[in-house]
């Protein structure tokens, strides 16, 4: 037996030509499937370059509407909210004129009220002056007839007005004031050729060594608040209310007073009844 006898060829073993046939038959199959395949696709692929040329109009035209309608859309929401602005301040409007026409009511109301209570208090105070002057013309006639009388039986003449009632100091304010009369009045003069009223009145009791206030308002409440009906020479006459006076002038007996009245008359000497005071003061 050969040594080489059991040993496989090494050379590969021939195919037959049937088995060449299959595969070259199968080859083909293929290649004409993916041909056919290759076909599709490449008629497939050609389509969507049609469709792309036509996209961008289309795409454009709906941007436009899209703008189009977003902008109607904005400018309707604008209006809206120029709408609901102007609702709201024409709605704050007419509930502050509503407010303003209460109080202003309200104001009106208070303004009559208080108008009338003035009117009141007016009416009252009247009254009072009134009454008031109808007692001092009264007692002004009894002083005189009295001091007439007296001057009569003394010097048998009949007078008012002589030298001052007054005693002491009293009759040094006295005669101060009446050496005055027939001098200027000047608002703001407290002599010695021109006063007004407080200033006279001021001047007059710092001759006995009294002072007063500057005005007429503190002159009022300077002493003893006196009646009207117990006057008594020296005595500081004022018009108004005390605390609140608007005149003062100086009693000198006899239902006569001398004060500085208005620029018009100058210090004059006057009875009660041309002019009657409100109230008086003692200071002496």
């Amino acid at each position: 037996m050969s040594h080489t006898a059991h040993i496989r060829s090494h050379r590969k073993p021939r195919r037959s030509a049937s088995t060449l046939a299959m595969r070259a038959g199968v080859a083909g199959g293929v290649l004409g499937t993916l041909a056919v395949a290759g076909a599709s696709g490449s008629a497939n692929a050609a389509e969507p370059v049609t469709q792309t040329l036509e996209l961008p109009t289309l795409t454009a035209d709906l941007a436009t509407q899209a703008a189009q309608s977003a902008d109607a859309t904005q400018q309707a929401a604008a209006n809206y909210q120029l709408q609901a602005e102007r609702d709201a301040a024409a709605a704050k409007a007419a509930k502050q004129a509503k407010a303003d026409l209460a109080d202003a009511r309200q104001k009106a109301a208070e303004a009559k009220k208080k108008a009338e209570e003035t009117a009141r208090k007016e009416a009252a105070a009247r009254a009072t002056r009134n009454a008031e002057r109808t007692t001092l013309s009264a007692t002004a006639s009894s002083d005189t007839s009295t001091t007439t009388t007296s001057t009569s039986t003394s010097t048998g003449t009949s007078t008012s007005t002589g030298t001052s009632t007054g005693t002491g100091s009293a009759a040094a304010v006295i005669d101060f004031v009446r050496a005055q009369v027939g001098k200027a009045y000047v608002s703001g003069a407290t002599g010695p050729s021109a006063y007004d009223c407080s200033g006279l009145v001021q001047t007059a009791f710092r001759q006995v060594g009294i002072s007063l206030p500057r005005v007429s308002q503190d002159q009022s409440t300077a002493g003893t608040q006196v009646s009207l009906d117990n006057l008594q020479p020296g005595d500081i006459l004022y018009w108004g209310s005390a605390g609140s006076a608007y005149h003062v002038g100086v009693y000198v007996g006899g239902g006569m007073f001398v004060g500085a009245q208005n620029p018009s008359t100058g210090v004059v000497e006057r009875p009660l009844s041309y002019d009657p005071p409100t109230g008086a003061v003692r200071v002496l």
